[in-house]
């Protein structure tokens, strides 16, 4: 005879859509309302708008800054501002990489005389250097490099090489510090192997270190370069026409001071707009191999803010 196990009730399986026949219940993906953002929105919203009307009922003649927007004293100016800006900073960068490699040597006469070069142009103001680069007649009244070359400091010191040297020294004692802590940033271990190679000191530093330390140096030497931009309005001081000083120069003779100085103010955020384009870019060009994944260009941006609003139309 066979024992019969008695197992119990038989297990029933859980109620499914085919058991019952009735369906799961949909969700409903309700998006997360921000009320922070939308209020906080409307008083900035608020704000400009009184700003705005703050200045349009102000005793400004807006119609003369459109008709001198383009005019070719501007214009002019705006092109000397922009060549003595790419001049001083091409003139910054390179001193900038000659004495951030000077204060790394080990060389104490070297690294001394970086040392000294970047205390002094930091410590003095750029408008002092300026003038100091104007008058240097009065110290010196020829050039004189022996056979090779003599001129007149009057004559050699134009209003351009006064801005360039200004500007140019200034800036190099900035990059210098940028490009030294860029070349730091780099593993030291990068510099042995190449060394391991048979590179030379010189190699290592143009081949495996700068282009490394890029990715360093570009974000703070951008914003150096946006603030050349502005502060190249300082040269009008040696006679340098530049923007500021070419619609000042309208504003004076047409009575429309204030008018040109927004004139100029617009082209000055025109410029630094543009530039700042062009140094987001370059930034992500060089972000390249450090990031998992590079940061979004702005049509990235804004596409994604459209796909937003719409997800937010679909969802209700």
């Amino acid at each position: 005879m066979t024992d019969k196990i008695d197992k119990g009730p038989a297990a029933t399986p859980p109620a499914g859509p085919g058991a019952s026949g009735n369906p799961y219940e949909a969700i409903k993906a309700i998006p997360v309302r921000h009320y922070g953002r939308w209020i906080s929105g409307a008083i900035v919203v608020v704000l400009l708008g009184w700003l705005v009307y703050a200045f349009s009922q102000g005793n400004v003649i807006w119609k003369t800054v459109g008709d001198k927007l383009f005019d070719p004293s501007v214009l002019s100016g705006l092109g000397n501002t922009i060549v003595i800006s790419v001049s001083a900073m091409a003139l910054g960068l390179v001193l900038g990489i000659i004495f951030a490699v000077m204060r790394l040597s080990k060389n104490p006469v070297t690294n001394t005389v970086a040392w000294l070069y970047i205390w002094f142009f930091r410590g003095t103001p750029v408008y002092v250097q300026l003038l100091v680069w104007f008058n240097l007649s009065l110290i010196f009244q020829y050039v004189n490099l022996g056979p090779i070359y003599k001129q007149e400091t009057v004559e050699l010191m134009t209003p351009f090489m006064v801005a360039l040297l200004g500007l140019g020294l200034n800036e190099g004692a900035y990059m210098a510090e940028i490009v030294r802590a860029g070349i730091q940033s780099v593993d030291e271990g990068q510099a042995e192997a190449s060394h391991a190679l048979g590179m030379t000191q010189t190699q290592t530093m143009r081949r495996v270190v700068l282009p490394q330390a890029m990715r360093v140096i570009i974000p703070p030497s951008g914003n150096e370069f946006i603030n050349m931009l502005k502060t190249s309005s300082l040269v009008s001081a040696v006679q340098y026409t530049e923007l500021l000083r070419a619609s000042s120069n309208i504003g004076s003779t047409a009575g429309a001071i204030m008018e040109m100085l927004f004139v100029a103010s617009i082209w000055y955020l025109a410029l630094t707009s543009v530039f700042s384009v062009g140094q987001y870019y370059l930034e992500r060009r060089y972000a390249r191999g450090s990031l998992r994944s590079l940061p979004p260009t702005p049509f990235q941006r804004l596409k994604a803010n459209l796909n937003m609003f719409r997800r937010t139309e679909v969802a209700k």
